[in-house]
């Protein structure tokens, strides 16, 4: 017990919290002495005050978030708007701002580059005019994917849902071991366990047979689930290996947006996503908050370019490359042949979202799921954390008709977030929204699913943090092989919930830090 609080104390992930305390405290205490200059200080602060408040109101940020940096700044003056200042908003230098231009341009070429038939004709496009006849929702769904997030949609596509990171794992370890030209890896999470093992034999395996191995993880992420230096043991091993923004002990914005994407890709032809991570309690052999209820899909064909693109974006981004992607990324491309004798029903659209090219595309996705639902939406999420134009759609479904579900665990991992996420109860439960907490355990699962045509699965969660600060993932998908699995596995999850019928009673003091909560919600 004694090494492993010794071991905590030490670690990284104390070390840079500490030093980013002292920063607030020193911020914190200029402000205080400031104050003692009493007259000239309430001056000064009026005028920034409402300086800051003309600019908030003029800001590109949604509603809820304007107010609670309002709410902070009232609260403490020069303190809330200089962590403003720091944290605020997704301002990003000129030098960031052309590589996120380049990632989408080179989304956007590469993606094109397999949305070709073998007669040059774009697969996309003929996808979109028959849709258009046959379901107007879905073609209006994937226009918006194609323009927002620059990827195509594909047909023929063979999809395998996964009701559980156990479920998942045998079936990843087996495709992995099929790689015959590279395997790509991109993960919010990495943890040093059964999991993480089993893929790294493999990983090393390949490397020694010639493939091009590669692995992206967040370093906040994995802050305490892998050694500091294990970036660099992968590459010692020959496993190519970057490291998405360090986590540092200075108070700087770009600590708020984090790479949360869960991708794996093999061959170009065969691709993951979901909720699960590489460890262990993502597939059961460690207990954290009950059972972890994670969800997963499995994409082979065409669409899996798509999620390899993303990847490679990543990467150039990483590294700092902005070359010619076109005939770079070509050279990753699967020969058509390789899509030939897959098959498989309906349309996927793997999609991506990033925080600071100002479109919310997991949002919109979601929105756009429940806009078009007219018998039912069924939810999964580990926090919810909405805005107002979220809210407004979910009860606005319930007043057309429509059975809104939706699942949050009965086990919390954050007790802080989940007491927020409660706080958004009362509001939707009396709109007629049917609320389950999962009595298992934790629900880590982002999924949707309408009208058994369409269902979404990936990484966004319904909270503040995914829909507007990290890179996301998910795939849409209409009419595809798995969404009577999925419709089964929200069965299932429904039966082992508790449905509330009312907000459980709490008492006052706990109301009022809910209150609270929900305020600075934008900001957790």
């Amino acid at each position: 017990m004694k090494k492993k609080l010794k071991r905590f104390m030490t670690s990284r992930v104390v070390i840079v919290f500490l030093l980013i305390a002292v920063q607030l405290f020193l911020i914190f205490w200029s402000a205080i002495v400031l104050a003692s200059y009493y007259y000239v200080y309430n001056a000064a602060v009026a005028v920034l005050s409402l300086a800051f408040l003309l600019y908030l109101m003029r800001s590109s940020h949604n509603g809820p978030y304007k107010i609670a940096w309002m709410a902070v700044a009232f609260a403490f003056p020069v303190f809330g708007m200089a962590l403003y200042l720091i944290f605020g908003g997704n301002r990003i230098s000129g030098r960031r701002k052309k590589k996120m231009r380049f990632m989408e341009d080179a989304l956007e070429e590469s993606a094109a580059l397999a949305d070709r038939d073998e007669n040059g004709e774009c697969i996309s496009d003929r996808i979109l005019a028959r849709l258009d006849e046959e379901c107007p929702g879905a073609a209006r769904q994937s226009r918006y994917i194609r323009s927002a997030s620059f990827t195509p949609a594909s047909e023929g596509c063979k999809t395998r849902y996964f009701e559980s990171g156990e479920a998942m794992f045998p079936v990843l370890l087996e495709e992995l071991e099929k790689a015959e030209r590279y395997i790509f890896l991109e993960y919010f999470i990495i943890g040093e366990g059964e999991m993480w093992e089993a893929v790294h034999r493999i990983l090393l395996d390949k490397v020694r047979q010639g493939l091009d191995v590669r692995v992206i993880y967040d370093d906040v992420g994995c802050a305490v689930s892998v050694d500091r230096h294990f970036d660099a043991q992968l590459r010692s091993e020959g496993i190519d290996c970057r490291i998405f923004q360090r986590f540092v002990p200075f108070l700087t914005a770009r600590q708020n947006n984090r790479d949360h994407r869960k991708i794996c890709v093999i061959d170009g032809v065969t691709s993951f996503t979901g909720g699960v991570n590489l460890a262990d309690e993502y597939i059961n052999t460690v207990r954290r908050f009950g059972y972890w209820k994670d969800t997963a899909v499995m994409i082979r064909g065409r669409a899996s370019w798509s999620f390899t693109c993303m990847f490679l974006t990543m990467w150039d981004y990483l590294c700092g490359s902005d070359s010619d992607t076109e005939e770079e990324y070509a050279a990753f491309l699967p020969p058509p042949s390789a899509f030939r004798d897959i098959c498989g029903s309906g349309v996927v659209q793997p999609y991506t979202d990033a925080p600071m090219d100002g479109e919310a595309v997991g949002e919109n996705v979601y929105l756009n799921l429940i806009q078009q639902a007219e018998r039912y939406v069924w939810i999964t999420t580990p926090y919810l954390i909405i805005d107002e134009i979220m809210e407004r759609s979910l009860l606005n479904a319930v007043r057309c008709g429509v059975d809104v579900r939706i699942v949050t665990p009965g086990i919390p991992d954050k007790h802080l977030i989940n007491e927020t996420t409660k706080n958004f109860y009362p509001r939707l439960l009396e709109g007629g929204v049917k609320i389950y907490e999962y009595t298992p355990g934790f629900v880590h699962a982002k999924g949707f699913l309408c009208d058994d045509r369409y269902a979404a699965v990936g990484s966004v969660n319904l909270d503040y943090r995914s829909l507007y600060l990290h890179f996301e993932c998910g795939a849409w998908m209409y009419g595809t092989d798995c969404i009577p699995d999925i419709r089964r596995d929200f069965e299932r999850v429904f039966a082992d919930s508790r449905l509330l019928e009312v907000p459980d009673k709490v008492s006052a003091l706990r109301r009022f830090f809910r209150a609270l909560f929900n305020l600075i919600a934008p900001l957790l």
